[in-house]
């Protein structure tokens, strides 16, 4: 026989397991998808189409550092097929400000790959959306698992951050086809800007510093656009795009930058034949 006091013990432990299967049910529910959400904001509800054979997303599925996520966007059309790739669109799901950037691409640059660098705040799926000369979207993805990129402290302190302001640098890369004036470059554009997300915190006032970012960059070779990208928080500190493009015989390559708080950045530099 049980006790008084043993009886008691043991029924407030099945009325608590009882409020725990109520609280808990059996089968749980399926976990939030932001993703319907972010179509109809960010794409106007417009049809996806499987883009498995259009565009490729390249990242890391465990992030060394969720402050600088290494991203490739990379077209898969194929040399014969009419459509031409006019816009990506980078959307990290569960980011607070989730489309990461949109980048649109110069007619006649036909630029087939481009990758930067990306912050991820938590276990997340990222989109790439490609929309086509068709003006149809084509959509992949890709999971990855990162944690706290927007917050992340910068690299750089407020001093330095200052005096790099700004600053842009570009880069050429021999490629095995690059033998004439009209073939395939690669080349690379990098900014000196904190890139501040609003989400991050001063270390030592504990106040969180305001949002601070490019928000616009142009590229062209001589007067011929190559790509704009619209940004966002999620790109990460000092913005490095680098991408390929096929050369028009420019002889000059030039940048423009505008941030969130009205600053303009300018840069030019004189390449030749070969790309350097």
């Amino acid at each position: 026989m049980l006790g008084p006091r043993l009886r008691l013990l043991c029924a407030l432990a099945l009325f608590g397991a009882a409020l725990g299967l109520r609280a808990f049910p059996l089968h749980a529910t399926e976990p939030y998808d932001p993703w319907p959400g972010l179509v109809q904001d960010i794409f106007d509800n417009r049809p996806m189409l499987d883009g498995s054979d259009v565009i490729a997303i390249e990242m890391p599925y465990r992030a060394e550092d969720a402050a600088i996520v290494p991203v490739t966007l990379r077209s898969k059309l194929s040399p014969d097929d009419s459509r031409q790739l006019r816009a990506i669109t980078l959307v990290i799901d569960q980011n607070p400000a989730p489309m990461a950037a949109r980048f649109e691409l110069g007619a006649d640059a036909r630029v087939s790959e481009i990758s930067t660098r990306v912050r991820v705040n938590s276990y997340t799926n990222v989109h790439a959306v490609a929309e086509l000369s068709d003006g149809k979207l084509y959509m992949v993805k890709t999971f990855v698992k990162a944690s706290g990129g927007c917050s992340a402290p910068a690299v750089k302190n407020p001093e330095e951050a200052r005096n790099h302001l700004g600053q842009m640098k570009y880069r050429q890369f021999a490629r095995a086809d690059q033998g004439s004036s009209n073939s395939t470059r690669e080349a690379q554009i990098m900014i000196g800007h904190p890139n501040n997300s609003g989400l991050q915190m001063d270390q030592l006032t504990h106040l969180y510093i305001p949002a601070f970012f490019i928000d616009e960059l142009h590229v062209w070779q001589d007067n011929s656009p190559v790509l704009s990208m619209e940004g966002g928080i999620s790109i990460s500190e000092d913005p490095n795009i680098r991408f390929t493009y096929v050369s028009n015989g420019a002889k000059t390559f030039r940048a423009e930058a505008k941030d969130t708080s009205g600053h303009v950045f300018q840069k030019e530099w004189k390449i030749d034949d070969s790309g350097t």
